[in-house]
């Protein structure tokens, strides 16, 4: 279900994002208007977006999503509507890819979650999901790719 996980650290990374605190079960009808308002923003100040979409969740309250939506981006964005500048940290974390359609991301999690367990480190509670390969790419579902980073303290 997911690649073998690696303990990674990431590199700082400024971002273009739409801050989203929502419902779990509402993400599908927030989702793509949030990403159409990004590209629309960033098309606008001619910046392009560096690679897949991704959301940033930086706390996982019991039903809800507090995420930020964006893009990785080389230029710092103008705050336009809900489209703000932001960043991705440079910190250490578990990384792996998780293959097939989005409705198994919550299994992938637990797969991934349960091996970060056996790594001695502790978690944060930010992770990161990235779209690698998607909608936007393709059409058949199990061929999705999601990076999942679990980001870790210390």
């Amino acid at each position: 279900m997911i690649d073998t996980p690696k303990l990674v650290t990431t590199e700082h990374k400024l971002t273009a994002v739409i801050h989203l605190t929502i419902p779990r079960d509402q993400m599908p009808s927030h989702f793509g208007a949030a990403m159409k308002e990004l590209l629309a923003a960033l098309s606008a100040q001619g910046i392009a977006p560096e690679g897949a979409a991704f959301a940033y969740h930086l706390r996982m309250p019991p039903g809800m999503f507090d995420f930020e939506l964006g893009f990785i981006v080389k230029a710092t964005v103008a705050a336009t509507g809900r489209v703000k500048a932001s960043q991705l940290p440079a910190v250490r974390a578990a990384r792996t890819i998780y293959r097939g359609p989005y409705e198994g991301l919550a299994a992938a999690w637990g797969e991934f979650n349960a091996w970060i367990e056996t790594q001695n480190v502790q978690q944060a509670e930010a992770l990161i999901e990235r779209y690698v390969v998607g909608p936007q790419s393709t059409s058949n579902s199990a061929e999705y790719q999601t990076e999942l980073t679990r980001l870790l303290i210390g």
